[in-house]
């Protein structure tokens, strides 16, 4: 399942991109037992959240009308990272500092 995910995240299809994110969001939620077993594969996964962390949609003062489809890559990479760190026990926040420098932990917040 990890081969699709990469492969799907390596696109740089904005649509593909923000669809897998969804998916693997749903995945971790699943079950808590797959947290936890994603941690190793983190290096895998989380080089392209690092490559387009900082993607968000400048609208300025204009209203995101296309929110609702959550197409916006940074805020939900920005989520994903929180729920892979919720879900992926004690080890998981390392991991994904690791992979993703800027990532600041939701339990500090």
């Amino acid at each position: 399942i990890l081969l699709p995910l990469k492969n799907a995240l390596s696109t740089r299809n904005l649509e593909v991109m923000c669809t897998t994110l969804k998916i693997i969001q749903q995945l971790v939620m699943s079950s808590d037992l797959v947290g936890p077993a994603l941690v190793p594969f983190y290096r895998q996964l989380l080089p392209m959240f690092n490559a387009f962390k900082v993607k968000n949609l400048n609208c300025g003062d204009e209203i995101d009308y296309a929110q609702k489809n959550n197409l916006n890559l940074g805020d939900l990479i920005d989520e994903t990272l929180q729920v892979l760190e919720l879900h992926g026990g004690e080890d998981a926040f390392i991991n994904i500092k690791y992979m993703v420098p800027t990532y600041e932990s939701c339990y500090l917040n």
